[in-house]
């Protein structure tokens, strides 16, 4: 199949990756338009692991105040370079991780950052829960685990749902920043506030 320079086009605007790259993972899927996009996460997947252990302490802090001053968000996003740091690529995806901080409300930004008795909590309301439910003593702790993988998907960043495209990730939104940029990224941490909302 033809690979035309609007299906490149297409691709890029969707994942944001070089024309070559775009070019070779369109090829590689003859022309399977989504094809080519899970050929490219891969290797931004692949890519990321390559540079994640390169250090990050350049970066910024973004904030952002949303409904009026009703909402307000920090987060800090690290880099490797100053020159990153400035990029208006690199700046739109720190603001990108607040507006999600704002709008989904996350609290931890790692899965490992839960404390285990808050895990340990969660999987008991799952099980009584499921109790509740009828849920035979045999389906019980399955049941409470895909619960609380569920609670996990809701309260830590990197695996929420992305705000703008809810069949990816965070996490996925992270890595494909990577890939793009060259560079290891890292949501460091945030703090989100409420009006009147007790801490």
């Amino acid at each position: 199949m033809e690979i035309t320079t609007q299906m490149i086009k297409e691709l890029r605007e969707e994942t944001k990756a070089g024309v070559m790259d775009c070019r070779k993972a369109l090829e590689s899927s003859n022309g399977d338009f989504q094809k080519a996009v899970d050929f490219l996460r891969e290797k931004a997947l692949a890519t990321a692991a390559k540079r994640a252990d390169r250090q990050a302490s350049n970066g910024m802090v973004e904030l952002y105040s949303h409904g009026n001053g009703r909402v307000g968000v920090m987060v800090e996003v690290n880099c490797e370079t100053d020159f990153v740091a400035h990029s208006e690529q690199f700046i739109k995806f720190a603001h990108e991780v607040a507006l999600q901080v704002a709008a989904a409300a996350p609290k931890y930004t790692k899965e490992e950052e839960i404390p285990s008795e808050v895990l340990e909590h969660e999987l008991e309301i799952a099980k009584g829960r499921a109790r509740e439910e009828g849920t035979s003593e045999a389906l019980l702790e399955k049941i409470a685990q895909e619960r609380l993988e569920k609670y996990k998907d809701e309260v830590v960043l990197m695996r929420q749902a992305y705000i703008r495209d809810d069949k990816v990730t965070v996490e996925n939104l992270l890595l494909e920043q990577v890939a793009a940029i060259g560079e290891n990224i890292v949501v460091r941490r945030f703090v989100r506030w409420e009006l009147g909302e007790l801490s």
